[in-house]
């Protein structure tokens, strides 16, 4: 199958992660997209992140009625931080008769340049770039922008922020829209990120 990996914190989950991975989805031809849970992604402070099982049960409800658009919590068994050159490997050895495509927005390609042995993921992987807002195109290394593997997907320009829904659960506001049903329940029921 050719599957598609979508990694990220998801803290939490929202409908523009579900927006983007099924357009990506169709636009690409694969058939099914992973939300790759981040226990610790690198570039941000974990001190701000919820513990990734109440990350990875939020993508389970937010995606229990889709089989296209499956969790992964592969990195929860990895050394952290997580390296996505790291999990590529664990995924391709574990999953051999798969292709693995990355998707990423295209704020990723203004320092791409930066990740753990970047010119390796981009040997061997190609990367779907779906459009975000305020993309800084000047600050885009040539090898990254004309690089064979990094293919661009047509996509809503969405500007959903994880943060911008934490602040509102904090302030007391409704979440509705802004994430599935059942990942509001259970913020709720929960009480996260008060």
């Amino acid at each position: 199958m050719k599957i598609g990996l979508f990694f990220g914190s998801f803290n939490p989950i929202h409908t523009g992660h579900l927006i983007v991975a099924n357009v990506v989805r169709q636009q690409a031809s694969l058939d099914q997209v992973w939300f790759v849970v981040s226990p610790q992604n690198p570039f941000k402070k974990q001190k701000a992140l919820l513990n990734e099982v109440d990350r990875l049960r939020m993508v389970e409800l937010a995606v229990e009625d889709n089989y296209d658009l499956r969790p992964c919590n592969a990195e929860f068994s990895m050394p952290k931080p997580s390296y996505t050159v790291n999990t590529l490997a664990y995924l391709n050895d574990r999953y051999p008769q798969h292709q693995f495509y990355l998707i990423a927005g295209s704020d990723v390609l203004t320092h791409l340049h930066r990740w753990k042995n970047a010119k390796e993921i981009l040997s061997y992987t190609p990367i779907l770039i779906y459009p975000r807002p305020n993309v800084a195109e000047e600050k885009i290394k040539d090898e990254i922008r004309n690089h064979p593997n990094i293919k661009k997907v047509e996509a809503p320009l969405l500007d959903i922020s994880a943060t911008f829904i934490r602040r509102s659960i904090r302030g007391g506001l409704s979440v509705k829209y802004l994430v599935p049903d059942l990942v509001e329940e259970y913020i709720q029921s929960r009480k996260l990120y008060l």
